[in-house]
């Protein structure tokens, strides 16, 4: 127990340095199973002191990690959360995919419609839905935040704000209690409520990692929120707010 103990402050001196680490690095450098450093990772994780990714795990406080970082956490959540949201669009809607890996997913699923307009911000999403030949895809422009791969500026806010979409599917940062909904950007917070004043209903995507995490940048409390799909891993308390605040929680994978 001791040299678990040892090994785990060991692991957080290094995440400290690196914001980072790697399953198969951290077994060579203790020279134990791959086995061993993930239970030591989950261990950590279940104490809140970091984030597990595939292959290794991330700071907890590490507030802003970049598109393709963030695509590793929760994974099969995410997924499971996509699949979810799509149940909720309809033949010959207009839908807005908000940037954000949760949204990637729900982009993922969007073959089996005959036809459907979609609007993103987002370049690893519009390259995403490129496959399929079903969609009519539209982009508000402006200048790229390589970070989010996503278009943001005056001129994605004043294009978007020549449209209208049935439904927003917006990904969020952090879900603060009584207070709102937030993301790491200024730009695309701003962006964000552009989208919620256009669309008929809004749609908030968010494991239930969310709920424990910071938000530099306010987009909007719950009252502008019709729902939230989320996991069965949301804390009680979290899904009372959220009714208390008349927002309707969707949980991923769960059948009446």
């Amino acid at each position: 127990m001791r040299k678990a103990a040892a090994r785990r402050s060991k692991i957080l001196e290094i995440l400290d340095e690196s914001n980072k680490v790697n399953v198969t690095e951290l077994s060579e450098h203790f020279e134990v199973s791959e086995v061993t450093i993930r239970n030591d990772l989950d261990k950590l994780e279940k104490n809140k002191l970091l984030v597990r990714a595939h292959g290794g795990a991330f700071k907890t406080n590490n507030l802003a990690l970049a598109v393709s970082e963030k695509k590793s956490i929760n994974r099969d959540l995410k997924r499971l959360i996509g699949k979810t949201a799509v149940g909720l669009i309809q033949e010959n809607d207009s839908i807005i995919l908000d940037s954000g890996t949760t949204t990637f997913e729900i982009a993922s699923n969007l073959g089996k419609f005959k036809e459907i307009t979609v609007i993103s911000n987002a370049l690893d999403i519009v390259n995403n839905l490129a496959q399929f030949d079903n969609l009519k895809v539209y982009m508000p422009g402006g200048y790229l935040k390589e970070f989010s791969m996503s278009l943001v500026g005056p001129m994605a806010e004043r294009n978007l704000k020549q449209l209208f979409c049935n439904k927003l599917f917006l990904g969020v940062d952090s879900i603060r209690s009584n207070v709102g909904f937030f993301t790491h950007h200024m730009e695309e917070a701003y962006l964000n409520q552009i989208m919620i004043e256009i669309a008929e209903e809004v749609i908030v995507v968010a494991d239930s990692t969310k709920f424990k995490k910071t938000g530099l940048a306010f987009i909007q409390n719950f009252e502008h929120i019709d729902k939230v799909i989320t996991d069965d891993g949301i804390d009680e308390n979290d899904l009372k707010m959220l009714q208390k605040n008349n927002v309707e929680v969707l949980i991923a994978g769960k059948t009446e």
